[in-house]
């Protein structure tokens, strides 16, 4: 008689910070396929669609995975909320923004995101700011800044890009901050899978009210395949990776470790957008490759049941 399989246990930690590694890869991979896509789908129509298919992919393969759908009452108002914030307020700003800025810009100025996330975390769940999060912060937006810095000028050109950005990255912070504010009973597949899903419906509204329907048969290839890829990557894979990494680490680790995502966006938008790539961008990623590490390194990271992931 064979032996049952015994289940490898993957500690949390760990676990952690491969959930964080592949997020950062697919999500800083995924900007220049963004703006690939967005060529021939404007913001609103390029939201619906990705957000409403994640969405009921993400919740069809909790159910595939012998989870209830079913979310308390009590807890509705809070994933209402959080909805708004991590997917509504982040998608249609990100993707504005996106088709007014160059891709490797965008992302850059979008993963503010841990700045306003360290700080509403010592506000609201009264995380200290401790001096290896200062550091650690400090040595991120720093490379971020000398990204950014060179073409100051050309930012001060487009605004409005500016703007939809960091409203974006202040709305992504909030809703992390958020959904470590409130205790939840429901999976993270679950949480993640109606986040989208709740998120997405003011998002078709404002399609339908703001843009005419697309043509699926003109579309090319190109656009079909990047649309593929962020449906498949960005909206399931690396939402339910994201919220599964705010389970296990604290709020402003969680979010200063997506430093890595802007340098793989920049990165990757020079091969695949031919944006130029100089000492700035190669001095940036050692600061924040640095940074990561000073924050990373000797966390104390809550056990999580495995029932609970």
């Amino acid at each position: 008689m064979t032996p049952p399989t015994a289940r490898v246990h993957v500690p949390a930690g760990l676990r952690g910070y491969l959930l964080l590694a592949g997020l950062s890869l697919f999500w800083g991979i995924s900007w220049p396929i963004m703006k690939v896509a967005l060529s021939e789908i404007p913001p609103w129509n390029f939201r619906m669609i990705s957000l409403s298919l994640g969405g009921v992919g993400v919740l069809a393969m909790a159910r595939f995975g012998g989870h209830s759908l079913s979310v308390p009452r009590a807890q509705m108002g809070p994933l209402v909320l959080v909805a708004l914030l991590n997917v509504t307020g982040w998608h249609l700003g990100s993707a504005h923004g996106l088709s007014l800025l160059m891709a490797g810009r965008a992302v850059i100025i979008g993963f503010t995101m841990p700045l306003w996330a360290a700080l509403l975390s010592a506000v609201i769940l009264k995380e200290p700011l401790t001096p290896r999060k200062n550091i650690g912060l400090l040595l991120g937006l720093t490379g971020l800044g000398i990204l950014i810095y060179p073409d100051f000028g050309r930012l001060e050109a487009a605004p409005l890009g500016v703007l939809f950005m960091l409203g974006a990255g202040v709305s992504w912070a909030a809703g992390t901050v958020m959904l470590k504010r409130f205790t939840w009973s429901v999976p993270v597949i679950v949480l993640t899978g109606w986040q989208l899903a709740l998120g997405s419906l003011p998002v078709v509204a404002g399609a339908l009210l703001f843009e005419p329907a697309i043509d699926p048969g003109a579309l090319s290839l190109q656009v079909v395949l990047a649309m593929v890829y962020v449906v498949a990557f960005p909206m399931w894979f690396c939402h339910w990776a994201w919220y599964s990494v705010v389970d296990i680490f604290p709020a402003s680790i969680a979010a200063i470790g997506t430093l890595c995502i802007p340098v793989i966006g920049v990165i990757s938008s020079i091969l695949v957008l031919d944006e130029a790539m100089g000492l700035t961008e190669w001095s940036a990623l050692v600061l924040v490759v640095i940074s990561l590490t000073v924050v990373m390194m000797g966390q104390r990271i809550k056990k999580k049941t495995d029932g609970e992931s």
